[in-house]
Parts: C-alpha cells; structure tokens; sequence
C-alpha cells in the first residue's frame, strides 16, 4: 500500500509493516492501523508511529533506553488479551516524544502513556498510567 507521509512523502508499507490498534490510540479511536517509519541514514532513534487510516496523523516515538531510561510497568491481564501477548520478550515499549518549535529544545517524553506492540502478532495499545512509581529510573546520558 502507497501512503504519503507529510514528513516522509510518498512511502510503500508492506502488510508485514502495518500495526494493528484494534481501539485506537486515545484521542485517535479511528486510527487503528499504523506503521514505523524512520528517515533514511544512520540507526534512527525517533521513529514516526505513522496512521495508514489518516496521514495527518502520526507521532514521534522513540525506546525508553534511547532517553536513558529503565521504564517497567504493569499490564493488566485485559491489555495482555488485546496485545495477544504470549511472552514478554515479544512486547516493545514506545514512548511518544515531542519537542518545542525551537529545534535545540530537548525531547520531551510522555511516561504516562507508553505504546506497547507485540512485535510478533504487530498489534499495538497505548498504557495510560494513573501514577509512575519507583521502577522508573533516570540516569544521565552522553
């Protein structure tokens, strides 16, 4: 399938690329299918968590270990069913990252709301955290 990204212009996503969100992320209830895209170069480490649904919509999202974090939490035995998690190993956490105009701002990360994708079955839920507890840990990068 072509999309055009208005970050990326025109981009070629195959059906092993496309995120299944059966609910949507908050906010975006009827964007259910989704795709990373990164520009071309080096490793990447800010991904675009791109909508096939609307092009208009797409976020920044990067790994917690690329800000220097240990990021744990808890899914409910309900998000386990809906990622069709089987082990631990086949989730990846996303954080979605934004950043003032001003392009020399930091990131800035949203802890209270992580993506969660089940790399094998490619389906996708957004966690809203009520409270981040202890298992967060910052450390210094650089």
């Amino acid at each position: 399938m072509k999309i055009t990204s208005p970050m990326l212009g025109e981009v070629d996503v195959s059906p092993e690329r496309i995120l299944d969100f059966p609910t949507g992320l908050p906010g975006f209830e009827g964007n259910t299918r989704f795709t990373l895209l990164h520009a071309e170069g080096d490793a990447p480490k800010v991904f675009l968590l791109q909508s096939l649904d609307d092009t208009a919509v797409a976020f920044s999202v990067t790994t917690p270990d690329v800000l220097g974090l240990n990021y744990e939490f808890t899914l409910s035995d309900d998000e386990v069913a809906a990622l069709q998690l089987a082990s631990a190993d086949d989730a990846c956490v996303l954080l979605i990252v934004s950043r003032d105009e001003d392009t020399t701002a930091p990131l800035r990360a949203s802890l209270m709301a992580p993506v969660v994708l089940n790399t094998t079955t490619r389906r996708g839920l957004q966690k809203i955290i009520g409270k981040v507890d202890t298992s967060v840990t910052l450390r210094a990068v650089g």
